[in-house]
């Protein structure tokens, strides 16, 4: 399996203990949770069950629907024939009955996927967990339930922040993250998908590093190739994902939607008050869930930019699929089929580059922190973007702020060969420098850091760069 050492080890190490547990896995659509369960305990997993997708179907009749379908794999499974079950109730008193006639006392593992689904409007499901779980689950020292969904505003509410029966009873929480450049060349060699690490990283712009986009990547063809069968061409299957994403894991995907599309228009994102004015939305619990479950699924991030105060924090779009196809994709009434392979070059592909590596950027701060040897400094990284009324701002990529009183001030460039540094942007660093050392306690020592593709071209004006930090040293498995 590539990456997720961490997790499996975690994983193991639960299921090697004298002691019931309730795991909770999440994570965005797509990103590999089921996949980890499966093969961490390949030939272990005594009792398995997915959700059904309510996203095509009508509320009315889908508790029934749900409920036939667990009663189907409970049969499947071995279970001895019985009526099937009236209630969610009914249903769990089905599996106590089932792990019961297997106990032998050796560990028993159930996997329920998809979690989230399986609580349908006025189902009472989650009262049934709870009974099944306190009543009877949390007593077996053998038991290792393991619970799934990608509807993370729902395992976050009524799981890991339920303050009813289920207050503090999951014993261990795994946040499954997209992988990372290095993890993403890893899994390319392993489909036998020759890419440089130039590709590799424009294809981590659009495809996120998401296993299972990356696993269309047809090794026979280019990644510009690629990207036009699988975003452009006819039927294309990744053409409609992005509707896909939200629509199987949000009560409101229109409003999420509205969000994300809202975040993408600025750079920079918003604060959550700019959120509630521009989308003429009510700024209450249900924005709270929408906001943290699209952090918790690595869609976006929430920081503050340098200069504000703690209560002007924005909310910045980062998942680079979301990106790509808000850019790309979103609002266009008709594309060529080979739209990638002809505007590989154009400038609206350049100026998405930019952007888009400043996000990769944002998404291995770790691996750019080793490269600057600070691995083990506190920091806060943040962006400075110069405000609306403010006319001696200025706009800075990345700032990553340390105790140790230095501040590195990073220009992120996505070139196709050595960044060379001219007259005016000498000069144009050299006043960034300058108006950031106003802003900033004289005690902090500013770094100029370049993080760019190939590195620096050494010039007369080079030195207006005390470190440069190169593509590959992105690729480090932190």
């Amino acid at each position: 399996m590539i990456g997720r050492k961490q997790e499996v080890k975690e994983l193991n190490r639960l299921y090697n203990r004298n002691k019931a547990e309730l795991v909770a896995i999440y994570g965005r659509r797509r990103v590999g949770k089921t996949y980890l369960v499966d093969e961490t305990f390949e030939g272990k997993i005594t009792f398995r069950h997915a959700g059904l997708s309510p996203a095509d179907e009508n509320s009315k009749g889908l508790l029934r629907l749900q409920l036939d379908h667990f009663y189907n794999s409970l049969d499947v499974q071995g279970m001895e024939k019985c009526e099937k079950p009236k209630n969610w109730l009914d249903a769990f008193v089905l599996l106590e009955k089932f792990l019961q006639n297997r106990d032998d006392g050796s560990r028993q593992v159930i996997f329920l996927d998809e979690l989230p689904w399986l609580d349908t409007p006025r189902s009472g499901f989650i009262r049934a967990f709870e009974a099944f779980w306190n009543t009877w689950g949390c007593h077996r020292k053998n038991l290792m339930v393991i619970v799934c969904g990608s509807a993370n505003s729902w395992i976050q509410d009524k799981l890991l922040n339920n303050h009813g029966g289920l207050y503090n009873r999951v014993t261990y929480e795994i946040k499954l993250s997209p992988f990372n450049l290095k993890e993403c060349e890893e899994l390319y060699k392993s489909n036998n998908v020759n890419m440089s690490r130039y590709d590799i990283t424009q294809s981590y712009m659009i495809f996120g590093g998401i296993p299972y986009y990356m696993g269309y990547v047809n090794p026979e063809m280019s990644l510009a190739q690629n990207v036009d069968k699988l975003f452009f061409g006819k039927n294309a299957v990744l053409r409609d994902e992005y509707n896909r994403l939200f629509a199987s894991v949000f009560i409101n995907p229109d409003m999420v939607k509205n969000i994300v599309q809202l975040l993408y228009t600025r750079n920079a994102g918003f604060t959550r008050k700019e959120i509630v004015e521009k989308l003429g939305i009510t700024d209450g619990g249900r924005l709270s869930s929408n906001l943290n479950a699209l952090i918790s699924s690595d869609f976006i991030m929430k920081y503050v930019p340098f200069g504000y105060g703690k209560r002007e924090e924005h909310y910045k779009l980062v998942d680079p699929f979301c990106i790509f196809y808000l850019h790309f994709i979103w609002k266009q009434k008709k594309i060529s089929e080979k739209f990638w392979q002809q505007n590989t070059t154009s400038a609206p592909v350049s100026i998405w580059r930019g952007f888009a590596f400043e996000n990769v950027c944002f998404n291995h701060i770790e691996q750019i922190k080793r490269s600057l040897g600070i691995s083990g400094v506190i920091t806060e990284t943040s962006a400075w973007s110069k405000k609306e009324d403010d006319t001696e701002g200025t706009q800075i990529d990345l700032l990553i702020c340390r105790n140790d009183n230095v501040i590195n001030m990073c220009e992120i460039k996505y070139y196709n060969g050595e960044f060379r540094v001219t007259k005016s942007y000498y000069e144009k660093i050299l006043r960034r420098q300058t108006i950031l050392t106003e802003k900033i306690s004289p005690k902090f020592a500013i770094h100029s850091t370049l993080i760019t593709t190939f590195g620096l071209n050494n010039n007369e004006y080079s030195s207006a760069f005390s470190n440069v930090i190169v593509m590959d040293d992105l690729f480090d498995n932190v």
